[in-house]
C-alpha cells in the first residue's frame, strides 16, 4: 500500500522501495501487532471462557492446560496480512497466492476451532470435510500458479544434486498438492506443546526468506544453485512478516503458554510456507527445511500402519513429542531439543543448495 501511495503522490515514502527497509518494517509491524493486541485477546477469551479443548486420550499432564485460551492464530494471520498490505508490492501475483491460502485455510481452521469450543469436544470438523476443503483450495492455487507460468516445463531444485527441468503433468500437480496440504497438516500435528510449532515455523520462514533473496539475484543464483525468479524479493518481505508475527506470538506461547494458536493458525501458516516453497521451486528442499514437521508426520503414519498390522504400537503415543512426554521427559526439554533439531536440519538444507553429489 505504501508503494502505491508513494508512487501516486511522488513523495518521500519512496524510501520504502528499498527492500531492506521493507523487510525490517514488515517484521516489526507484525511483531508489535501481536505484542500489543494478544494480551487483549487473552483477556477476552478468559472473560468469555473460550478455552482449548483437551483430548481425553492425550497425556495426563495436559489437563493443566484446560483453562488456556486458543485461536491465537487469528491475530497471527491478521498481523501477517496487515504487513503484506502495507509493505508488499500488491501488483505481484505471487503475493495474492499467499493471501488466498492464509485467508482460505484460516477460515477452515477457524471453523474447526469454533466447533471444538462450541460443542466442547476435540473433534471439530469431520476429517473428510476438512481434507475436502483444504484440498479444494490447494488444487485451485496450484492451477492458478501453473496457468500463470505460461510454460509446460517446470524447474525444480533437487537437494545435493542440481536444478532439473520437469514437464508439467499430473505427477507434479500431486507433488504440489502434497507440499501444500501435507505441510499444513504437519504443522497442525506438531502444534501440541507450548511453542513447539511456532519456532520451527520461524526458522523455516528465515530459510525461505534467504532463498527468496538468492533467487531474486542472478549472481547469487549461480553461486547457490537456485532458480532465478525476478520478483522473488517480494517473498522476502512476506517471510519477514511471518517471522515477526511468529516472534510476537512466541512471546505469549512460550512454556508455560498463555495462549495457543489453534487450527486457525497452524493450517494457514503451514499452507503458506508450502506455497512459498512451490513458488521458489524448492518443493523437495522443504522436506529438509521443515524436517521436524516431517518427523512428526511420519511418526503418526508409522503408528497407524503398524497398529493396523500388528495391533501393537511403536510409540507410546503419536505424534512423537507425546511419546517423550509419557516417558517422563519434561515439556520444556522436548521443545528446546526439537527446536535444535529443526535448526540443524535447516543448516543441512541450506548447505545442500551448494553441495552436489555426483550420481552419474
Amino acid at each position: 500500500m505504501f508503494l502505491w501511495i508513494s508512487e501516486y503522490f511522488n513523495c518521500k515514502l519512496k524510501i520504502l522501495y528499498f527492500i531492506p527497509y521493507r523487510i525490517i518494517f514488515s517484521l516489526l509491524t507484525s511483531f508489535f501487532i501481536n505484542l500489543f493486541i494478544i494480551p487483549k485477546l487473552i483477556f477476552y477469551f478468559h472473560k468469555s471462557k473460550k478455552y482449548q479443548i483437551i483430548r481425553k486420550n492425550g497425556p495426563i499432564n495436559h489437563i493443566l492446560k484446560k483453562n488456556t485460551p486458543t485461536m491465537g492464530g487469528i491475530l497471527i494471520i491478521f498481523s501477517i496480512l496487515i504487513s503484506i498490505f502495507l509493505y508488499c508490492d500488491l501488483f505481484d501475483i505471487d503475493i495474492w497466492y499467499i493471501i488466498l491460502i492464509l485467508v482460505g485455510y484460516g477460515l477452515i481452521g477457524f471453523l474447526d476451532d469454533y466447533k471444538k469450543i462450541r460443542y466442547k469436544n476435540s473433534c471439530g470438523l469431520k476429517i473428510l470435510w476438512k481434507f475436502f476443503l483444504l484440498s479444494t483450495i490447494a488444487v485451485l492455487i496450484i492451477y492458478i500458479i501453473n496457468h500463470n507460468n505460461y510454460s509446460n516445463n517446470i524447474q525444480i531444485s533437487i537437494p545435493f544434486y542440481s536444478i532439473v527441468s520437469y514437464k508439467f503433468n499430473y505427477l507434479y500437480i500431486f507433488l504440489s498438492y502434497l507440499v501444500i496440504v501435507g505441510t499444513s497438516n504437519a504443522v497442525n500435528l506438531t502444534d501440541g506443546l507450548d511453542g513447539l510449532a511456532i519456532m520451527p515455523i520461524i526458522f523455516l520462514s528465515c530459510a525461505l526468506g534467504l532463498i527468496s533473496f538468492f533467487s531474486s539475484n542472478i549472481y547469487f543464483c549461480q553461486i547457490m544453485n537456485v532458480v532465478f525468479l525476478k520478483n522473488a524479493s517480494e517473498l522476502v518481505i512476506l517471510c519477514s512478516a511471518i517471522i515477526g508475527s511468529g516472534l510476537g506470538f512466541l512471546w505469549f506461547n512460550a512454556h508455560p503458554s498463555q495462549i495457543f494458536m489453534g487450527d486457525v493458525g497452524s493450517l494457514p501458516l503451514g499452507g503458506s510456507l508450502g506455497v512459498i516453497a512451490i513458488l521458489l521451486h524448492q518443493e523437495f528442499l522443504l522436506f529438509f527445511l521443515g524436517g521436524i514437521f516431517v518427523i512428526e508426520t511420519i511418526s503418526v503414519i508409522l503408528q497407524v500402519i503398524y497398529f493396523k498390522i500388528t495391533k501393537k504400537r511403536i510409540f507410546k503415543m503419536s505424534p512423537i513429542h507425546h511419546h517423550y512426554e509419557i516417558k517422563g521427559v519434561s515439556e520444556s526439554l522436548i521443545i528446546v531439543r526439537f527446536w535444535i533439531i529443526s535448526l540443524l536440519l535447516l543448516f543441512i538444507a541450506i548447505v545442500s543448495l551448494r553441495v552436489h553429489i555426483n550420481v552419474s
